[in-house]
C-alpha cells in the first residue's frame, strides 16, 4: 500500500497529536566533577562568551570556581551576581547577557540561581548549564522555573540545562535541610503519578507511562534508601542526587509537570501562599504528600516514616507552620491549578474534612 493512501476500510484517521521532548545531553553527577566543566563546554559546543550567574554566597561555594576553570580552558566569561528569582530581576540579567552579547549561561547555586539562569536562557534561546550547590528540589533538571512575583510565587515554562554538573563535595556543604527538603520532594512522585492516573481514567487527560515509571523510579531511590541518607555525609548526596535529577528529567520526558506535581503540590504552593518563606519547598511537599496519599488510599504511613527518617518535617509544628494555616492551604488547593486534575476534585476538601485529614495523619 502507498504511504497516505486509502486503505478498503475507508481513509486514514487524522492524527495531529505532537510532544516536544528536551533532555539534558550531560548529566555529570559524583566527587569532583566540577573540574570537568570545561570538557562539557567543549563537548556541547560552547563558544564565548559566557556568563556564570551566581549569588554572593554561592559565589565562594563553587562561583568563583567555575569561572577560574572555564578561564582556564580558554572560555571568556563574565560573573553576575544576581538576587532573588524575580520577574525584575530575570529582566535585569536578561539586559546584561544581551547588552554582553553573552552565548551560553551557567547557572551556579540553589533553586533561585538556577531558575533565573533557565529563565533567562528561555527568554534569549541560549544554552545554559546546571551546577548546582544545593539539592532541595528537582529543579535542577527539571523544564520548570518558580519565580516571585509582585504578591506570589509562580511557576513557569523555562529553559532545559544542557548539562547538569552535580558534584557531592560541594553539595555535602549544603545545609543538610536543603537535601531533606529534596528527598521530600521527590517522594511526592509517589501522589503526583496517583493524581495523573486518576486524571487520566476520570478525565481522560493523556499519560505518558514511560515518565510516570521514571517518576516513581525516582521516588523509590529515596525510599529505599532513606535510612542510608544522614547529615554530613558525602555518600547521602551520592545517593539522592542521582533520583532529583531523574525526577526533574520525568517532566521534561512528559512535557508537563504532572509525573512530580500533584495535589501535594497544590497543597504546598497553597501554604507557601499564605505562609510565606516559613518552610523551604519540599518540606512543605513532604507534609502534602503525607495527606494525600492518605486521600488515595495509599501507604501514607511508610512515605512518613521515609521522610521522618530522612530528616524533613512530618507534622506543622516541625515545619514552622500553624495549625489554621494548614487547614486553609487544604481547603484553597484545588483552587490554584483549576485544570489539573486531583484527588481533591473540582469541589475540594471542606473545612471539616481537611481537619480530619490533617488529624488523621497526625500533621496536625
Amino acid at each position: 500500500m502507498r504511504t497516505g493512501a486509502s486503505s478498503a476500510e475507508g481513509p486514514l484517521e487524522d492524527f495531529h497529536k505532537i510532544r516536544t521532548m528536551n533532555f539534558p545531553r550531560t548529566v555529570l553527577a559524583g566527587h569532583g566533577v566540577l573540574e570537568e566543566l570545561p570538557k562539557v563546554c567543549q563537548t556541547l559546543g560552547l563558544v564565548s562568551p559566557g556568563a556564570v550567574i551566581t549569588g554572593p554566597i554561592t559565589q565562594g561555594v563553587a562561583g568563583d570556581r567555575v569561572v577560574h576553570l572555564l578561564e582556564g580552558a580558554d572560555f571568556h566569561v563574565q560573573m553576575i551576581l544576581a538576587g532573588d528569582a524575580t520577574l525584575d530581576e530575570v529582566a535585569r540579567v536578561a539586559q546584561i547577557v544581551e547588552e554582553k552579547g553573552i552565548r551560553f549561561l551557567v547557572g551556579v547555586g540553589g533553586g533561585s540561581k538556577i531558575d533565573l539562569a533557565k529563565t533567562v536562557a528561555a527568554r534569549l534561546r541560549i544554552p545554559f548549564i546546571s551546577v548546582p550547590t544545593s539539592a532541595a528540589h528537582d529543579g535542577i533538571s527539571s523544564p520548570r522555573a518558580s519565580l516571585k512575583g509582585s504578591r506570589e510565587a509562580f511557576s513557569i515554562e523555562a529553559a532545559v540545562p544542557e548539562a547538569v554538573v552535580a558534584d557531592t563535595a560541594v553539595l555535602v556543604r549544603a545545609p543538610y535541610r536543603t537535601l531533606a527538603a529534596g528527598c521530600a520532594d521527590v517522594i511526592s512522585n509517589v501522589t503526583a503519578v496517583l493524581d495523573w492516573q486518576l486524571a487520566h481514567r476520570l478525565r481522560n487527560e493523556d499519560f505518558a507511562s514511560s515518565s510516570a515509571t521514571l517518576a516513581e523510579y525516582a521516588a523509590r531511590g529515596i525510599l529505599e534508601h532513606a535510612r542510608e541518607i544522614r547529615p554530613g555525609k558525602e555518600e547521602s548526596v551520592w545517593i539522592a542526587i542521582r533520583p532529583i535529577i531523574m525526577s526533574g528529567i520525568a517532566m521534561s520526558m512528559a512535557g508537563s509537570s504532572r509525573p512530580s506535581s500533584g495535589s501535594e503540590h497544590l497543597f504546598a504552593h497553597a501554604l507557601e501562599r499564605i505562609a510565606p518563606g516559613r518552610a523551604m519547598h519540599g518540606e512543605i511537599v513532604g507534609l502534602g504528600t503525607i495527606m494525600m496519599a492518605y486521600l488515595h488510599n495509599a501507604d501514607w504511613k511508610s512515605l512518613k516514616a521515609s521522610i521522618k527518617e530522612i530528616g524533613a518535617p512530618t507534622n506543622a509544628k516541625e515545619a514552622g507552620v500553624e495549625r489554621d494555616e494548614i487547614l486553609t492551604a487544604l481547603v484553597n488547593a484545588h483552587t490554584l491549578r483549576p485544570e489539573r486534575y486531583t484527588i481533591l476534585g473540582d469541589n475540594g476538601l471542606s473545612r471539616e474534612a481537611a481537619e480530619r485529614l490533617a488529624q488523621q495523619t497526625e500533621v496536625i
